[in-house]
């Protein structure tokens, strides 16, 4: 297996982003002048952020009805 600069770079920003990094660190750390550009380059990796972010949203309306229901 050969592993170039290109092969690096772009598991390094994977791995950033699939770790949660804020995608505009990710941008400024690869010196992408739009934000965009990163975006439009590792859109594969955000179906486990959306998904992610989904069940945050689930786990914030669970609370929230747990503690309506601890109230009544």
């Amino acid at each position: 297996m050969i592993i170039n600069f290109h092969t690096l770079r772009h598991t390094y920003t994977t791995r950033l982003l699939e770790a949660n990094e804020h995608p505009k660190v990710v941008q400024e750390l690869l010196g992408h002048r739009d934000i965009s550009t990163t975006l439009n380059i590792y859109s594969h990796v955000m179906p486990e952020i959306k998904k992610a972010a989904a069940m945050k949203l689930n786990n914030l309306f669970e609370d929230v009805i747990k503690t309506k229901g601890n109230h009544s």
